[in-house]
């Protein structure tokens, strides 16, 4: 009976492997049999939950055809954790194990995923109760016959063992402080392994990531002196620069610089210029201010972005 149920455990998990490209190792700690059917009946139709010992998964994925595929998830298969296979969008699974979560009372000599507090205000305890907060250091005073909380207080921080003490408290309270379920640890995509956090970055967030890296980039060529499609226009931008300080300086002129050098040869025109460019009023004056002062700004940002660099580098 056991070697049958084993064949027919590795057939299915061969066949999870032959159909599926990506998948979600999660940890199942806390996690009872009947929370596991109900997010089994969640994924259905979108994603398939196994779970097994680690030591026989990791045979069969060693002896599977596809082994440079999903061998990176070997190492990853330690302590209590199942594999959800899918083909859909890895973000909408996850969302999905997160909706499946429940409460959960604190048992003494767990470990608290999240720091527990008690919440200021009555708690419909009788006054011979006294005792057992006060051991807990928390501030009480009787009202209208029961005990009330003065401030919010944590008993548990994250990380620490939930004691006896703070356990009996939180079950007269009636808090359920914990929240378990499957927990996405790793995921595997495209024939490679990441965290399960990097579901959570938005399209903003890698925006603003690639965004980086072209700057990066774009500071590294210039410095080095090599023009890449990154650093090509702060090349041409500085270029003109040095072209146009020349062209003020010395009697070589040309299209783009005509208008500056008549301004500069013509004192008056440049005054006219600067005088419609004032402010039109003084109850004007506060705004136009503050435009100078986001054009100051905008204008040393754009000094920064192109290297510091001046006009005859």
């Amino acid at each position: 009976m056991v070697a049958a149920k084993k064949e027919v455990y590795v057939a299915r998990l061969q066949g999870l492997l032959d159909t599926y490209n990506k998948v979600m190792l999660v940890l199942v700690d806390n996690v009872g049999s009947n929370q596991i059917q109900n997010i089994r009946a969640e994924l259905r139709g979108t994603a398939e939950l196994i779970m097994g010992k680690n030591t026989m998964i990791r045979r069969i994925l060693r002896q599977n055809k596809n082994i440079n595929k999903f061998g990176l998830l070997i190492p990853e298969l330690a302590g209590n954790v199942g594999l959800v296979f899918t083909n859909n969008d890895l973000s909408d699974i996850k969302t999905i194990l997160e909706q499946s979560t429940v409460a959960a009372p604190a048992k003494a000599g767990a470990i608290a995923p999240v720091d527990v507090v008690v919440p200021a205000g009555d708690t419909g305890l009788e006054p011979t109760q006294t005792a057992t907060l006060q051991r807990l250091n928390i501030a009480t005073r009787i009202n209208k016959g029961q005990i009330m909380i003065l401030n919010d207080h944590t008993i548990i921080h994250k990380g620490d063992k939930v004691g006896a003490s703070e356990a009996a408290l939180l079950q007269k309270l009636k808090i359920m402080p914990f929240k378990y379920g499957l927990v996405p640890h790793v995921v595997f995509e495209s024939g490679a392994v990441f965290p399960a956090t990097v579901l959570d970055l938005t399209q903003e967030d890698l925006t603003k990531k690639f965004l980086a890296g072209v700057a990066n980039i774009a500071s590294i060529s210039l410095k080095i002196g090599l023009p890449t499609t990154a650093s090509i226009r702060h090349s041409l931008s500085r270029g003109f620069k040095n072209v146009l300080s020349i062209s003020v300086a010395t009697d070589i002129t040309f299209k783009q610089s005509e208008e500056l050098k008549n301004l500069l040869d013509n004192p008056e025109a440049l005054a006219a210029l600067q005088a419609a460019a004032a402010p039109a009023s003084s109850a004007a004056a506060p705004a136009e201010s503050g435009k100078a002062a986001e054009a100051a700004k905008e204008e040393e940002d754009e000094e920064e972005e192109e290297m510091g660099f001046s006009l005859f580098d």
